[in-house]
């Protein structure tokens, strides 16, 4: 048979009415209508006052007592309270396993009650009794589930900023001020970028997945005259073939099967404004053909049509490939090339701006706390010491997408409130090595060979000196030197930290 379990605050009515003994308070009313087997009373009052009550209890009912005496800074305060209540019911939890639980809601006031009824409702899946002068006691009528009713809501909200961060969204109100950097390398890149805006010509823009393309394509739309027209974004590689044509130009209806209505393309969509081509590289050879007529022209014909129609569109397309190479391989036309790569920014990887890391983590960190704010205990959350060395040492092969994400999924799995080196660590997903790719590298803006190799040497000793517990001489073994001196020397020439 399963223990009962009963969770009650003491509020004044209960104390007040055991001390006249007039009627009864709400809570003996409730333990003289059913049987309970333990009983847990949680209180924010003095020992002296309690002692008396608690001793009038045991004297009239056959129960076992907890007493969870607790430290409010207020009898309203809805955080104090929750922490409260919630760890009486979690402890509850673990030393009765298989019990059922029922929540006295009418002692104690009225934010005790609330979070009472949500916890219950929520977490621990609980029943509710009450008491009143009029009516005596009864179990209340919650006619809603809050699992069922309302964390759905919130879940979806919640899952659109977890996916918006995941995917490396940027708001359309992104500006240069929004690219954080004290690297020389990106100011210069951003002072560029600003002078571009200015100037309506295409743009080309250069950079690994995630170094920000997006971010300095909107920041180069809202400087720019056509800032109050619109900005659309389309990505290239994920477009099917058959659908390139459609997309850009739109159709009429009737075109093909299921063409039911005539569509603008997102060049119609974009007039006056700007289209931003992501994957600008994935575009097949057939559509690259259409794209250049328009963007020289001015004009296209929408499929199914033999209209032209006259468009402005600026383009600003970004691709993490060598189209230089694409073109000597016959992927890429040579004249859609030079006819975009008219302002060229290339954007670094993040791990070539290493000074840039603790500030870039700091801020991503105040935006994962700020969305999580509104779940129920979240704990805000910093970095430790040992966290903001491993995040500046860690090679960041997705760059600031990565980065994000991690951060990100750090703070789901550590409870309190620091982040350490270990819960970096252990949120970094299975990414390729430092080295990988190493000689697929783009030297045609050029590379410097000594950044190369002391990237490939300080991973290495990392690692070593990780393997084996930070002893220099096994280290220096395992990396086929001759002592632990020499890899000293090592650790100084490539500032290993």
């Amino acid at each position: 048979m399963k223990n009962r379990l009963l969770f009650s605050w003491i509020g004044n009515a209960d104390i007040r009415e055991a001390a006249n003994q007039e009627r009864l308070g709400p809570l003996e009313s409730i333990l003289g209508h059913s049987r309970y087997d333990v009983l847990y009373l949680i209180y924010d009052k003095p020992e002296t006052e309690i002692t008396s009550y608690i001793r009038h209890i045991e004297e009239r009912f056959d129960v076992t007592i907890v007493k969870n005496p607790v430290a409010l800074s207020d009898p309203t305060h809805f955080g104090d309270i929750y922490r409260a209540f919630d760890s009486m019911l979690e402890k509850a939890q673990s030393s009765y396993s298989n019990a059922e639980f029922t929540i006295q809601i009418t002692s104690g006031t009225p934010s005790m009650t609330a979070v009472s009824i949500l916890l219950g409702k929520a977490k621990y899946s609980t029943k509710f009794v009450q008491s009143s002068i009029e009516q005596g006691v009864s179990e209340p009528d919650l006619p809603f589930d809050i699992a069922a009713d309302f964390l759905p809501a919130l879940a979806k909200r919640t899952d659109a900023k977890f996916s918006d961060l995941f995917s490396g969204q940027t708001p359309n109100t992104a500006a240069f001020a929004d690219i954080l950097t004290q690297s020389s390398i990106m100011e210069t890149l951003k002072q560029k970028a600003a002078i571009i805006a200015q100037r309506d010509v295409p743009v080309l823009i250069y950079g690994e997945t995630g170094t920000g393309k997006e971010l300095f394509a909107k920041a180069i739309h809202n400087a720019s005259r056509r800032s109050g027209k619109p900005l659309l974004t389309l990505n290239c590689g994920a477009i099917p073939k058959d659908l390139i044509d459609t997309t850009l130009f739109g159709h009429t209806k009737g075109a093909f099967t299921g063409a039911h209505d005539s569509r603008k393309g997102y060049f119609e969509q974009a007039d006056g404004g700007t289209l931003f081509l992501d994957e600008f590289g994935e575009l097949p050879l057939e559509s690259q053909v259409r794209l250049l007529r328009v963007i020289q022209q001015g004009t296209f014909t929408s499929v199914g049509s033999t209209t032209e129609k006259l468009v402005n569109v600026r383009i600003i397309a970004a691709t993490n490939r060598n189209l230089i190479d694409d073109i000597a391989k016959g992927r890429f036309r040579e004249d859609l090339f030079y006819r975009v790569a008219i302002g060229m920014i290339t954007l670094p990887p993040l791990r070539e701006r290493k000074g840039d890391l603790p500030l870039l983590a700091k801020k991503l960190l105040e935006k994962v706390n700020q969305d999580a704010s509104e779940s129920p205990g979240y704990i805000h959350k910093k970095f430790s010491a040992g966290a903001i060395k491993f995040i500046s040492n860690h090679s960041w092969p997705g760059n600031v997408r990565e980065l994000q994400a991690t951060i990100l999924r750090a703070s789901l799995w550590q409870q309190g409130e620091l982040l350490s080196e270990e819960d970096i660590r252990d949120a970094l997903l299975g990414t390729r090595p430092v080295g990988d790719g190493i000689f697929e590298r783009d030297i045609s803006q050029g590379i410097d060979i000594n950044e190369i190799l002391k990237e490939v040497s300080a991973h290495y000793i990392e690692r070593a000196l990780k393997e084996n517990h930070g002893n220099k001489s096994k280290a220096a073994a395992m990396l086929g030197l001759k002592n632990y001196q020499t890899l000293n020397n090592w650790i100084e020439k490539h500032d290993v930290k």
